[in-house]
């Protein structure tokens, strides 16, 4: 089977040029970056609650594709949307190799810091949070350099966890999973048995009432062990494959009805398709994005 390492390391070398019109534009990041905007209303979801909330997912900081001065562009757009809470999705760190600088984790941190919502910044980790710490991996536990730093900045990270929030007199939870591929490198030599620091059911049993759950989960794969109990469910992770054609991934490592935007399961589940990239600096497809979600009934038009 190809990888998506392989993939998108052959494709990006087979007549880019020839596409550069609709391929990510590195030379004018901030013309690419869009935001998308998603109106869910699970049934889970009281009627008279909405909330918006932004959506940052793999930003995989590195120069020159995903430099300090682009996140900050990132930040300032985010905060200019005026959504509720902000939720962070992982992978902050370089997801591959063709990079002029490393951007160490408390200088790419201190710029998300300036992320502002009413109800608070919110974050979880991702694979590469993991896999690139290799003091975690060589010892098969710890706390990440990632996690660290992000704390360090005053960004709280959920780790199956969750917080009670509450708007306008309505509450609900935010429940963050621990990430389902933590210790793949530290598996494969046979440091751990376990891949995952996830667990769903310790997570949601952290829930004490039944007010409407939002989970944030970096790879979308738990989805399909999901309960209803949950309204809407938060992902990142594929990059919507990094090349998408006519609404198709050649690459889906999560599977094609995960891979990128909208899909309803036993909850509602938002997959973004993150703004920076794994493996080759190269999208097609599938522009950077910042995603806002829209939850609960759309007001009447007004004509």
């Amino acid at each position: 089977m190809l990888s998506r390492r392989h993939f998108l390391r052959t494709f990006s070398g087979l007549g880019v040029a020839g596409v550069s019109t609709v391929a990510y534009g590195f030379s004018e990041p901030e013309l690419q970056l869009r935001v998308t905007r998603y109106q869910v209303s699970p049934p889970q979801w009281p009627a008279d609650l909405k909330l918006k909330i932004a959506v940052i997912a793999d930003v995989h900081a590195c120069d020159p594709w995903m430099s300090l001065q682009r996140i900050q562009t990132i930040v300032e757009h985010t905060n200019a949307l005026g959504a509720d809470i902000t939720v962070l999705l992982g992978d902050y760190v370089a997801g591959h190799r063709n990079v002029t600088r490393f951007i160490p984790a408390n200088e790419w941190a201190s710029v998300l810091s300036g992320l502002k919502a009413p109800l608070g910044v919110h974050a979880i980790l991702g694979n590469h949070d993991y896999w690139d710490d290799r003091t975690v991996q060589r010892e098969g536990e710890g706390t990440t350099v990632a996690r660290r730093a992000l704390e360090a900045a005053g960004i709280p990270v959920y780790e199956n966890d969750v917080r009670r929030l509450n708007k306008a007199g309505h509450p609900f939870w935010l429940a963050g999973l621990g990430d389902q591929l933590a210790y793949a490198p530290a598996r494969r030599h046979g440091i751990v048995r376990r891949i995952g620091v996830d667990d769903l059911g310790a997570t949601l049993g952290k829930v004490t009432d039944d007010a409407p759950v939002i989970l944030l989960a970096h790879e979308p794969d738990v989805a399909r062990r999901v309960p209803s109990r949950v309204a809407l469910q938060l992902s990142g992770h594929t990059h919507g494959g990094q090349v998408r054609l006519l609404g198709w991934s050649p690459v889906a490592p999560s599977g094609q009805l995960l891979a990128y935007g909208h899909i309803r399961m036993n909850c509602d589940v938002v997959v973004s398709g993150g703004l920076g990239c794994s493996f080759v600096p190269f999208r097609l497809g599938v522009p950077p994005e910042i995603v806002l979600v829209t939850v609960g009934q759309p007001g009447p038009t007004v004509s």
